[in-house]
């Protein structure tokens, strides 16, 4: 079966449902320096209050910081975006389409209000290592596709290639991707500006875009591939999004075809969506009211997340309340939908 929904999905893969990892980030204080963008903990201001709402069509974010003190703190505030995981969308099998491109999604930020204007870098990273220079300097773009129109090492000379990989700047070694030689750098932007906090002030920042989905077709989530070996088991779900039996119980009676007619099948698709949390912790002290807002879409949608306290509040809302709030972990939302194809 999971070759014929290959073949019958073939189409909406290529005309780009499946995108790039999805995730965003939290605002953090950061420094500029020689070696790149570093987030660091903030040691005076505080984040009284974040209100997030993720959906598969609008993310917004409003946060309310306070500066507690008794003088004027200007500081530079980074929103970094979901770094490309190596041309390929993470553990999930898919090559991306197309590189990342920021430009068409919307991000806004006001501040109190007001709109401002931020500073887009685009950083070369390997784990958290800045080669940024070094991928320029060598003619190499910072953000690359594991296919052969968008990999910067797919028709180069042997000379510039072994060069490349004596420097740690390319392999030949990694299984995801066959023997090919790749990049073992990943693209990540950051969105960055200047914030002045007057004195025992608070200031209301707020974010607002367009999310960059992720998603497949098939995949361990059926019945009979859950539990096929470590690539097609249900543990990555498990830990990630925190699938539990009512959540599998849930896509089992979806599939079963409630209309019975047997020349029709069920099929499921995958949407990823992702928030970055643990920058949250950066700042002084944690957040004192958090509130998260999750919108699966569609009442036929199942939805799964990682948060304790969930309440649904509407058809297809839930929503998470806490106090004193320190974000140990990112946020990774599944959305599952079902289409009945002709068999």
């Amino acid at each position: 079966m999971l070759a014929r929904l290959t073949r019958r999905f073939a189409l909406i893969a290529a005309a780009g449902f499946l995108l790039a990892s999805p995730i965003t980030a939290n605002d953090s204080e950061a420094e500029i320096s020689i070696g790149g963008i570093t987030l660091k903990p903030s040691t005076d201001l505080r984040l009284l209050s974040e209100d997030l709402f993720l959906s598969q069509e609008k993310v917004t974010v409003d946060y309310v910081f306070e500066n507690p003190t008794d003088r004027s703190i200007t500081t530079t505030i980074a929103f970094p975006m979901p770094g490309q995981p190596r041309g390929m969308l993470d553990t999930h099998y898919a090559y991306y389409e197309e590189s990342q491109d920021w430009s068409g999604f919307g991000f806004a930020t006001r501040v109190d209000g007001q709109p401002v204007r931020l500073l887009q870098y685009d950083r070369a990273m390997i784990g958290d290592r800045d080669v940024t220079e070094e991928v320029i300097a060598n003619g190499f773009p910072v953000y690359w596709t594991a296919s052969e129109q968008g990999n910067p090492f797919a028709n180069i000379s042997q000379a510039r290639l072994d060069d490349a990989i004596g420097n740690g700047l390319a392999t030949s070694s990694d299984p995801q991707f066959e023997g090919s030689v790749v990049p073992t750098w990943e693209g990540v932007t950051y969105f960055v500006r200047e914030q002045v906090f007057p004195p025992r002030s608070k200031i209301r920042v707020s974010h607002e875009y367009t999310p960059m989905l992720g998603g497949s077709v098939g995949g361990a989530l059926y019945p009979q591939y859950r539990n096929i070996g470590p690539d097609s088991s249900l543990s990555d779900y498990q830990e990630r999004y925190c699938v539990d039996d009512y959540f599998l119980a849930g896509v089992d009676r979806r599939l079963a075809n409630a209309s019975g007619d047997e020349n029709t099948q069920v099929y499921m698709m995958e949407t990823w969506l992702g928030y970055v949390l643990s920058s949250g912790a950066n700042w002084n002290g944690p957040i004192e009211r958090f509130r998260l807002v999750v919108d699966k879409g569609s009442t036929d949608n199942l939805v799964s997340f990682c948060m304790n306290g969930v309440k649904k509040i509407g058809p297809t809302r839930f929503e998470v309340v806490k106090t004193n709030f320190e974000p140990t972990r990112d946020l990774d939302i599944l959305i599952v939908k079902f289409e009945t194809y002709p068999d």
